[in-house]
């Protein structure tokens, strides 16, 4: 019995150390849409983006955005 609970734990922590890290912020809501039918991606993941910007959807298309509350470089 011990052995499965043990064997359970390892792949808990397996699975848990797995898991992507969560960012601080989301992205901000689009509240209007081009007409285009099948508009230009600059990403499709967050991991497409240069590091500290997230791949949102914006007004056509999806875009890597910056943190709006970080002072700009």
């Amino acid at each position: 019995m011990k052995s499965v609970a043990a064997l359970l734990l390892v792949g808990m922590l397996i699975l848990w150390t797995e898991l992507p890290a969560g960012s601080a912020w989301s992205c901000p809501p689009v509240r209007f849409h081009c007409m285009m039918q099948n508009p230009p991606n600059q990403c499709y993941i967050d991991r497409h983006c240069p590091r500290g910007r997230k791949c949102c959807p914006s007004f056509c298309g999806r875009r890597c955005l910056s943190n709006p509350s970080l002072p700009p470089l």
